[in-house]
Protein backbone atom coordinates (compact mmCIF):
# COMPACT_ATOMS: atom_id res chain seq x y z
CA UNK A 1 0.00 0.00 0.00
CA UNK A 2 1.80 3.22 -1.19
CA UNK A 3 -0.08 6.72 -0.41
CA UNK A 4 2.54 9.61 -1.49
CA UNK A 5 3.10 12.03 1.61
CA UNK A 6 1.73 14.89 -1.30
CA UNK A 7 -1.12 12.83 -1.44
CA UNK A 8 -1.64 13.08 2.33
CA UNK A 9 -0.47 16.73 2.00
CA UNK A 10 -2.06 18.71 -0.42
CA UNK A 11 -1.91 22.40 -0.66
CA UNK A 12 -5.18 23.89 -1.39
CA UNK A 13 -7.92 26.67 -0.17
CA UNK A 14 -9.99 26.65 2.64
CA UNK A 15 -12.25 25.87 3.98
CA UNK A 16 -13.03 22.56 3.39
CA UNK A 17 -11.14 19.54 1.80
CA UNK A 18 -13.53 17.58 1.12
CA UNK A 19 -16.27 19.54 0.51
CA UNK A 20 -14.02 22.66 -1.05
CA UNK A 21 -11.10 21.43 -2.49
CA UNK A 22 -12.78 17.59 -3.68
CA UNK A 23 -15.40 19.30 -5.61
CA UNK A 24 -12.92 21.95 -7.39
CA UNK A 25 -10.83 19.31 -8.42
CA UNK A 26 -13.72 16.93 -9.88
CA UNK A 27 -15.05 19.82 -12.05
CA UNK A 28 -11.67 20.39 -13.51
CA UNK A 29 -11.44 16.29 -13.98
CA UNK A 30 -14.61 16.50 -15.71
CA UNK A 31 -13.75 19.62 -17.90
CA UNK A 32 -10.72 17.07 -18.79
CA UNK A 33 -12.94 14.59 -19.85
CA UNK A 34 -15.57 16.72 -22.09
CA UNK A 35 -12.22 17.66 -23.99
CA UNK A 36 -11.00 13.96 -24.03
CA UNK A 37 -11.78 10.97 -26.80
CA UNK A 38 -12.54 8.43 -24.08
CA UNK A 39 -16.58 9.38 -24.49
CA UNK A 40 -19.22 7.84 -27.07
CA UNK A 41 -19.62 11.58 -28.88
CA UNK A 42 -22.25 11.79 -31.35
CA UNK A 43 -20.89 12.60 -34.97
CA UNK A 44 -21.06 16.43 -34.91
CA UNK A 45 -21.98 16.96 -31.13
CA UNK A 46 -20.58 19.69 -29.14
CA UNK A 47 -21.24 20.81 -25.69
CA UNK A 48 -23.17 23.62 -25.06
CA UNK A 49 -24.20 23.49 -21.41
CA UNK A 50 -22.98 22.17 -18.32
CA UNK A 51 -25.04 21.44 -15.33
CA UNK A 52 -24.41 20.08 -11.69
CA UNK A 53 -25.96 18.42 -8.90
CA UNK A 54 -24.67 17.94 -5.40
CA UNK A 55 -25.44 15.34 -3.26
CA UNK A 56 -25.21 13.61 0.36
CA UNK A 57 -23.11 16.20 3.14
CA UNK A 58 -22.24 18.04 -0.07
CA UNK A 59 -25.45 19.17 -0.32
CA UNK A 60 -26.48 19.74 3.35
CA UNK A 61 -23.43 21.42 4.51
CA UNK A 62 -22.26 22.98 0.98
CA UNK A 63 -23.46 26.28 1.47
CA UNK A 64 -21.25 27.12 4.52
CA UNK A 65 -18.02 24.81 2.99
CA UNK A 66 -18.09 27.24 -0.21
CA UNK A 67 -19.05 23.93 -2.06
CA UNK A 68 -20.86 25.48 -5.06
CA UNK A 69 -18.34 28.54 -5.37
CA UNK A 70 -15.96 26.26 -5.80
CA UNK A 71 -17.82 23.88 -8.34
CA UNK A 72 -18.52 27.14 -10.27
CA UNK A 73 -14.29 27.89 -10.07
CA UNK A 74 -13.49 24.52 -10.82
CA UNK A 75 -15.38 24.88 -14.05
CA UNK A 76 -13.73 27.91 -15.28
CA UNK A 77 -10.49 25.94 -14.81
CA UNK A 78 -9.28 26.83 -11.65
CA UNK A 79 -7.38 24.11 -9.63
CA UNK A 80 -7.27 24.04 -5.86
CA UNK A 81 -3.69 24.30 -5.38
CA UNK A 82 -2.67 27.30 -8.15
CA UNK A 83 -5.94 29.11 -7.59
CA UNK A 84 -5.42 32.90 -6.42
CA UNK A 85 -7.29 33.22 -3.30
CA UNK A 86 -7.43 36.91 -3.73
CA UNK A 87 -8.99 36.67 -7.23
CA UNK A 88 -11.61 34.05 -6.35
CA UNK A 89 -14.40 37.02 -5.85
CA UNK A 90 -14.00 38.61 -8.88
CA UNK A 91 -14.00 34.88 -11.16
CA UNK A 92 -17.69 33.97 -9.22
CA UNK A 93 -18.90 37.59 -9.88
CA UNK A 94 -17.98 37.41 -13.47
CA UNK A 95 -19.83 33.89 -13.88
CA UNK A 96 -22.75 34.96 -12.24
CA UNK A 97 -22.78 38.10 -14.42
CA UNK A 98 -22.52 36.43 -17.49
CA UNK A 99 -24.02 32.81 -17.27
CA UNK A 100 -21.29 31.25 -19.20
CA UNK A 101 -17.92 29.52 -18.22
CA UNK A 102 -14.97 30.04 -20.19
CA UNK A 103 -12.12 27.53 -19.07
CA UNK A 104 -8.94 27.22 -20.73
CA UNK A 105 -8.79 25.06 -24.02
CA UNK A 106 -12.04 24.85 -23.93
CA UNK A 107 -15.67 26.75 -26.02
CA UNK A 108 -17.51 28.92 -23.72
CA UNK A 109 -20.59 26.74 -22.29
CA UNK A 110 -23.87 27.85 -20.50
CA UNK A 111 -23.94 28.11 -17.34
CA UNK A 112 -25.97 29.39 -14.61
CA UNK A 113 -25.09 29.07 -10.66
CA UNK A 114 -27.94 29.93 -10.10
CA UNK A 115 -30.22 27.00 -11.82
CA UNK A 116 -27.82 24.73 -13.22
CA UNK A 117 -26.25 23.97 -9.90
CA UNK A 118 -28.26 21.96 -7.29
CA UNK A 119 -28.05 21.13 -3.77
CA UNK A 120 -30.38 17.93 -3.77
CA UNK A 121 -30.89 17.01 -0.24
CA UNK A 122 -33.45 14.22 -0.88
CA UNK A 123 -31.25 12.26 -3.12
CA UNK A 124 -28.07 10.58 -1.98
CA UNK A 125 -25.86 8.78 -4.49
CA UNK A 126 -25.00 5.19 -3.57
CA UNK A 127 -21.04 5.18 -3.26
CA UNK A 128 -20.46 8.11 -0.56
CA UNK A 129 -21.64 10.81 1.45
CA UNK A 130 -20.01 13.25 -0.64
CA UNK A 131 -21.59 12.89 -4.10
CA UNK A 132 -21.66 14.85 -7.23
CA UNK A 133 -23.26 14.64 -10.74
CA UNK A 134 -21.72 16.42 -13.65
CA UNK A 135 -23.50 16.55 -16.87
CA UNK A 136 -22.90 17.77 -20.57
CA UNK A 137 -25.69 18.99 -22.61
CA UNK A 138 -25.68 19.81 -26.50
CA UNK A 139 -27.52 23.29 -27.77
CA UNK A 140 -31.28 20.77 -27.66
CA UNK A 141 -30.70 20.15 -24.34
CA UNK A 142 -30.25 16.43 -25.31
CA UNK A 143 -27.54 15.23 -22.43
CA UNK A 144 -24.38 14.16 -24.44
CA UNK A 145 -21.99 12.75 -21.00
CA UNK A 146 -22.85 12.49 -17.26
CA UNK A 147 -20.11 11.72 -14.76
CA UNK A 148 -20.63 11.18 -11.35
CA UNK A 149 -17.80 11.85 -8.84
CA UNK A 150 -17.28 10.95 -4.75
CA UNK A 151 -15.32 13.46 -2.77
CA UNK A 152 -13.82 10.60 -0.23
CA UNK A 153 -11.85 13.25 1.87
CA UNK A 154 -8.09 15.13 2.18
CA UNK A 155 -9.57 16.52 -1.11
CA UNK A 156 -9.13 13.60 -2.86
CA UNK A 157 -11.78 12.49 -5.61
CA UNK A 158 -13.00 9.21 -7.45
CA UNK A 159 -15.33 8.54 -9.90
CA UNK A 160 -18.02 6.01 -9.39
CA UNK A 161 -16.64 3.25 -11.36
CA UNK A 162 -13.10 3.86 -9.40
CA UNK A 163 -15.01 3.71 -5.97
CA UNK A 164 -16.32 0.23 -6.87
CA UNK A 165 -12.88 -0.88 -7.94
CA UNK A 166 -11.41 0.19 -4.46
CA UNK A 167 -14.17 -1.40 -2.38
CA UNK A 168 -13.92 -4.71 -4.39
CA UNK A 169 -10.07 -4.47 -4.30
CA UNK A 170 -8.57 -7.20 -2.40
CA UNK A 171 -6.58 -5.93 0.90
CA UNK A 172 -4.12 -8.75 0.55
CA UNK A 173 -2.82 -7.16 -3.05
CA UNK A 174 1.43 -6.41 -2.69
CA UNK A 175 2.25 -2.69 -4.29
CA UNK A 176 5.61 -4.11 -5.44
CA UNK A 177 6.62 -0.62 -6.76
CA UNK A 178 7.90 0.49 -3.49
CA UNK A 179 10.74 -1.39 -1.25
CA UNK A 180 8.26 -1.67 2.20
CA UNK A 181 4.68 -1.81 0.92
CA UNK A 182 3.33 -1.73 4.58
CA UNK A 183 -0.33 -1.91 4.85
CA UNK A 184 -1.17 -1.50 8.61
CA UNK A 185 0.87 -0.49 11.42
CA UNK A 186 1.99 -4.53 12.74
CA UNK A 187 3.17 -4.74 8.75
CA UNK A 188 4.89 -1.59 9.67
CA UNK A 189 6.59 -2.42 13.00
CA UNK A 190 7.81 -5.64 11.22
CA UNK A 191 9.44 -4.54 9.00
CA UNK A 192 10.76 -1.85 10.89
CA UNK A 193 12.62 -4.23 12.93
CA UNK A 194 13.66 -6.17 10.05
CA UNK A 195 15.19 -3.62 8.27
CA UNK A 196 16.52 -1.61 10.92
CA UNK A 197 15.24 1.72 10.02
CA UNK A 198 13.03 4.43 11.11
CA UNK A 199 9.59 4.66 9.79
CA UNK A 200 10.54 8.03 8.55
CA UNK A 201 13.64 6.12 6.62
CA UNK A 202 11.05 3.77 5.30
CA UNK A 203 8.99 6.05 4.16
CA UNK A 204 11.20 7.82 2.43
CA UNK A 205 12.73 4.87 0.62
CA UNK A 206 9.01 4.27 -0.83
CA UNK A 207 8.85 7.59 -1.81
CA UNK A 208 12.43 7.98 -3.43
CA UNK A 209 11.28 5.29 -5.91
CA UNK A 210 9.31 7.84 -7.15
CA UNK A 211 10.91 10.59 -7.08
CA UNK A 212 14.51 11.76 -6.48
CA UNK A 213 16.06 12.96 -3.32
CA UNK A 214 16.38 16.34 -4.07
CA UNK A 215 12.64 16.52 -5.03
CA UNK A 216 11.08 14.87 -1.97
CA UNK A 217 12.78 17.08 0.40
CA UNK A 218 12.23 20.31 -1.70
CA UNK A 219 8.40 19.07 -1.80
CA UNK A 220 8.79 18.66 1.80
CA UNK A 221 9.99 21.98 2.64
CA UNK A 222 7.23 23.16 0.39
CA UNK A 223 4.73 21.61 2.36
CA UNK A 224 5.58 23.13 5.71
CA UNK A 225 6.22 26.45 4.16
CA UNK A 226 3.28 26.64 2.94
CA UNK A 227 1.72 25.60 6.99
CA UNK A 228 3.95 28.06 8.20
CA UNK A 229 3.04 30.73 6.33
CA UNK A 230 -0.59 29.78 6.98
CA UNK A 231 0.40 29.88 10.66
CA UNK A 232 1.86 33.84 10.15
CA UNK A 233 -0.87 34.96 8.30
CA UNK A 234 -3.56 33.39 10.62
CA UNK A 235 -1.80 35.00 13.73
CA UNK A 236 -1.83 38.60 12.11
CA UNK A 237 -5.64 38.46 10.83
CA UNK A 238 -8.25 40.02 12.63
CA UNK A 239 -12.06 40.66 12.13
CA UNK A 240 -15.31 38.88 11.62
CA UNK A 241 -15.04 35.73 9.48
CA UNK A 242 -17.33 35.23 6.34
CA UNK A 243 -20.67 32.80 6.40
CA UNK A 244 -23.14 34.48 9.24
CA UNK A 245 -21.70 33.13 12.59
CA UNK A 246 -20.36 36.44 13.27
CA UNK A 247 -17.55 34.54 14.90
CA UNK A 248 -14.78 36.63 15.14
CA UNK A 249 -10.82 35.25 14.76
CA UNK A 250 -8.84 35.38 18.25
CA UNK A 251 -5.32 34.31 16.97
CA UNK A 252 -3.99 37.49 17.34
CA UNK A 253 -5.23 38.77 20.45
CA UNK A 254 -4.00 35.76 21.84
CA UNK A 255 -0.56 35.50 19.94
CA UNK A 256 -0.09 39.44 21.16
CA UNK A 257 -0.85 38.28 24.86
CA UNK A 258 1.62 35.65 24.44
CA UNK A 259 4.44 37.31 23.29
CA UNK A 260 3.74 40.00 26.41
CA UNK A 261 4.17 37.05 29.06
CA UNK A 262 7.36 35.68 26.65
CA UNK A 263 9.37 39.50 26.87
CA UNK A 264 8.24 39.81 30.50
CA UNK A 265 9.20 36.03 31.43
CA UNK A 266 6.35 35.85 33.44
CA UNK A 267 5.93 32.22 34.40
CA UNK A 268 3.34 30.33 32.88
CA UNK A 269 2.13 26.76 33.79
CA UNK A 270 0.00 26.51 30.48
CA UNK A 271 2.80 27.95 27.97
CA UNK A 272 2.77 24.82 26.02
CA UNK A 273 -0.99 24.27 25.70
CA UNK A 274 -1.51 27.83 25.10
CA UNK A 275 0.83 28.08 22.30
CA UNK A 276 -0.31 24.71 20.55
CA UNK A 277 -3.63 26.41 20.90
CA UNK A 278 -3.02 29.80 19.22
CA UNK A 279 -0.85 28.38 16.06
CA UNK A 280 -3.46 25.88 15.80
CA UNK A 281 -6.41 28.43 15.85
CA UNK A 282 -5.00 30.59 13.34
CA UNK A 283 -4.48 27.90 11.14
CA UNK A 284 -8.28 27.04 11.53
CA UNK A 285 -9.50 30.55 11.28
CA UNK A 286 -7.14 30.93 8.08
CA UNK A 287 -8.82 28.31 6.57
CA UNK A 288 -12.54 29.08 7.85
CA UNK A 289 -11.95 32.43 5.88
CA UNK A 290 -11.10 30.26 2.73
CA UNK A 291 -7.24 31.13 2.35
CA UNK A 292 -4.21 29.22 1.39
CA UNK A 293 -3.94 25.89 3.62
CA UNK A 294 -2.78 22.56 3.88
CA UNK A 295 -4.76 19.09 3.64
CA UNK A 296 -3.30 17.66 7.02
CA UNK A 297 -5.12 15.08 6.70
CA UNK A 298 -7.59 17.21 5.68
CA UNK A 299 -8.92 21.11 5.79
CA UNK A 300 -11.43 20.89 8.96
CA UNK A 301 -8.25 19.42 10.82
CA UNK A 302 -5.14 21.50 8.99
CA UNK A 303 -4.35 23.30 12.27
CA UNK A 304 -2.87 20.29 14.89
CA UNK A 305 0.09 19.51 12.41
CA UNK A 306 1.60 22.70 11.65
CA UNK A 307 0.84 23.46 15.43
CA UNK A 308 3.04 20.46 16.89
CA UNK A 309 5.51 21.08 14.34
CA UNK A 310 6.13 25.14 15.20
CA UNK A 311 5.79 24.06 18.46
CA UNK A 312 8.28 21.94 17.84
CA UNK A 313 11.45 24.10 16.89
CA UNK A 314 10.17 26.30 18.95
CA UNK A 315 10.11 24.47 22.12
CA UNK A 316 12.61 21.44 21.25
CA UNK A 317 16.18 21.87 21.29
CA UNK A 318 18.32 20.57 17.94
CA UNK A 319 14.48 20.80 15.98
CA UNK A 320 15.88 21.97 12.20
CA UNK A 321 14.35 21.43 8.65
CA UNK A 322 15.52 17.61 8.98
CA UNK A 323 13.45 17.44 11.71
CA UNK A 324 10.57 18.81 10.30
CA UNK A 325 11.10 16.41 7.20
CA UNK A 326 11.15 13.23 9.27
CA UNK A 327 8.13 14.76 11.32
CA UNK A 328 6.30 14.57 7.73
CA UNK A 329 7.14 11.79 6.28
CA UNK A 330 6.18 9.49 9.53
CA UNK A 331 3.09 11.53 9.85
CA UNK A 332 2.27 10.54 6.54
CA UNK A 333 3.06 6.83 6.87
CA UNK A 334 0.47 6.90 10.16
CA UNK A 335 -2.49 9.53 8.17
CA UNK A 336 -1.82 5.96 5.00
CA UNK A 337 -2.69 3.28 7.31
CA UNK A 338 -5.45 5.00 8.75
CA UNK A 339 -6.86 6.17 5.14
CA UNK A 340 -6.42 2.63 3.90
CA UNK A 341 -7.89 0.80 6.38
CA UNK A 342 -11.04 3.39 7.67
CA UNK A 343 -11.34 7.10 7.09
CA UNK A 344 -9.96 10.73 6.90
CA UNK A 345 -13.36 11.67 5.74
CA UNK A 346 -16.10 13.49 8.37
CA UNK A 347 -18.77 12.66 6.23
CA UNK A 348 -18.03 8.92 6.61
CA UNK A 349 -16.98 8.73 9.86
CA UNK A 350 -17.39 11.58 12.08
CA UNK A 351 -14.51 14.01 13.15
CA UNK A 352 -12.71 11.33 14.75
CA UNK A 353 -11.57 10.91 11.42
CA UNK A 354 -10.36 13.94 10.86
CA UNK A 355 -9.11 15.94 14.12
CA UNK A 356 -8.61 12.66 15.57
CA UNK A 357 -6.64 11.03 12.52
CA UNK A 358 -4.53 14.42 12.33
CA UNK A 359 -4.03 14.35 16.45
CA UNK A 360 -2.65 10.16 15.69
CA UNK A 361 -0.15 11.37 12.73
CA UNK A 362 1.07 14.39 14.96
CA UNK A 363 1.91 12.37 17.94
CA UNK A 364 3.33 10.32 15.56
CA UNK A 365 5.67 12.64 14.45
CA UNK A 366 6.56 14.71 17.53
CA UNK A 367 7.89 11.12 19.10
CA UNK A 368 9.75 10.63 15.54
CA UNK A 369 11.42 13.58 15.82
CA UNK A 370 12.29 13.13 19.95
CA UNK A 371 13.73 9.96 19.21
CA UNK A 372 11.38 7.56 19.60
CA UNK A 373 11.58 3.85 18.36
CA UNK A 374 9.44 2.32 16.02
CA UNK A 375 7.04 0.92 18.79
CA UNK A 376 7.28 4.28 20.48
CA UNK A 377 5.70 6.25 17.56
CA UNK A 378 3.23 3.57 17.10
CA UNK A 379 2.15 3.97 20.73
CA UNK A 380 2.19 7.92 20.53
CA UNK A 381 -0.41 7.32 17.33
CA UNK A 382 -2.83 5.14 19.00
CA UNK A 383 -2.57 7.04 22.39
CA UNK A 384 -3.97 10.01 20.45
CA UNK A 385 -6.26 8.50 17.79
CA UNK A 386 -8.00 6.36 20.94
CA UNK A 387 -9.19 9.61 22.83
CA UNK A 388 -10.79 11.10 19.69
CA UNK A 389 -12.80 7.35 18.81
CA UNK A 390 -16.49 8.81 18.68
CA UNK A 391 -16.21 12.17 17.74
CA UNK A 392 -18.78 13.19 15.79
CA UNK A 393 -18.72 15.82 13.46
CA UNK A 394 -21.54 18.78 13.76
CA UNK A 395 -20.38 22.09 12.56
CA UNK A 396 -22.82 24.97 13.28
CA UNK A 397 -24.06 26.32 10.28
CA UNK A 398 -22.04 23.66 7.79
CA UNK A 399 -19.31 26.11 8.67
CA UNK A 400 -15.86 24.83 9.71
CA UNK A 401 -15.84 27.69 12.85
CA UNK A 402 -17.52 25.87 15.45
CA UNK A 403 -16.49 23.47 17.16
CA UNK A 404 -13.65 22.95 14.69
CA UNK A 405 -11.43 26.15 15.44
CA UNK A 406 -10.89 24.91 18.93
CA UNK A 407 -11.57 21.25 18.42
CA UNK A 408 -7.84 21.65 16.33
CA UNK A 409 -6.42 23.59 19.08
CA UNK A 410 -7.12 20.78 21.60
CA UNK A 411 -5.83 18.06 18.81
CA UNK A 412 -2.95 19.37 19.10
CA UNK A 413 -2.57 19.32 22.91
CA UNK A 414 -3.87 15.71 22.69
CA UNK A 415 -1.22 14.94 20.20
CA UNK A 416 2.23 16.16 22.30
CA UNK A 417 0.67 14.73 25.21
CA UNK A 418 0.30 11.60 23.75
CA UNK A 419 3.57 11.95 22.31
CA UNK A 420 5.05 12.58 25.46
CA UNK A 421 3.00 9.42 27.65
CA UNK A 422 4.69 7.10 24.76
CA UNK A 423 8.11 8.16 24.72
CA UNK A 424 7.96 7.45 28.96
CA UNK A 425 7.17 4.14 27.92
CA UNK A 426 9.54 1.65 25.93
CA UNK A 427 6.45 1.30 22.98
CA UNK A 428 4.41 -2.06 24.86
CA UNK A 429 1.00 -0.91 25.21
CA UNK A 430 -2.50 -2.56 25.15
CA UNK A 431 -4.41 -1.44 22.25
CA UNK A 432 -2.48 -1.63 19.31
CA UNK A 433 -2.62 0.88 16.64
CA UNK A 434 -4.54 -1.25 14.39
CA UNK A 435 -7.09 -2.27 16.34
CA UNK A 436 -8.48 1.61 17.55
CA UNK A 437 -8.04 2.16 13.32
CA UNK A 438 -10.09 -0.46 12.87
CA UNK A 439 -12.66 0.48 16.18
CA UNK A 440 -12.96 4.01 14.36
CA UNK A 441 -14.03 2.59 11.30
CA UNK A 442 -16.77 0.56 13.15
CA UNK A 443 -17.82 3.58 15.33
CA UNK A 444 -18.27 5.61 11.80
CA UNK A 445 -20.36 2.83 10.57
CA UNK A 446 -22.28 2.80 13.94
CA UNK A 447 -22.60 6.51 13.81
CA UNK A 448 -25.79 8.34 12.56
CA UNK A 449 -25.97 10.44 9.62
CA UNK A 450 -26.97 14.05 11.58
CA UNK A 451 -23.27 13.33 13.16
CA UNK A 452 -21.34 13.34 9.91
CA UNK A 453 -20.86 16.42 8.64
CA UNK A 454 -24.80 17.26 7.45
CA UNK A 455 -25.58 19.61 10.32
CA UNK A 456 -28.52 18.08 11.28
CA UNK A 457 -27.46 16.90 15.20
CA UNK A 458 -25.56 17.59 17.91
CA UNK A 459 -24.03 21.27 18.03
CA UNK A 460 -25.37 22.52 14.62
CA UNK A 461 -28.75 22.26 16.28
CA UNK A 462 -29.01 22.86 19.67
CA UNK A 463 -26.70 26.18 19.41
CA UNK A 464 -29.11 29.16 18.05
CA UNK A 465 -27.28 30.79 15.41
CA UNK A 466 -26.72 34.87 16.13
Amino acid sequence: MFLSVFDVFKIGVGPSSSHTMGPMSAAVRFLDEIAGPNWPRPAGAKVRSIKVSLHGSLAFTGVGHGTGRAVVLGLTGERPDHVDPDRIEDILASVEASRRISPPAHDSYDFDPRTDLVFDKKTPLPGHANGMSFSAFDRDGAMLLRRIYYSVGGGFVVSDTELEAMKTATSASVDKTVPYPFRNARQMLDMAARSGLSIAQMKRANEESHMSRDELDAGLDRIWGAMSGCIDRGLAGEGIMPGGLKVRRRARILYEKLQEEWRQNRRNPLLANDWLSVYAMAVNEENAAGGRIVTAPTNGAAGVIPATIRYMLQFHDGADQAAVRDYLLTAAAVGGIIKHNASISGAEVGCQGEVGSAAAMSAAGLAAVMGGTPEQVENAAEIALEHHLGMTCDPVGGLVQVPCIERNALGAVKAVTAASLAMKGDGTHFVPLDACIETMRQTGLDMNERYKETSTGGLAVNVVEC
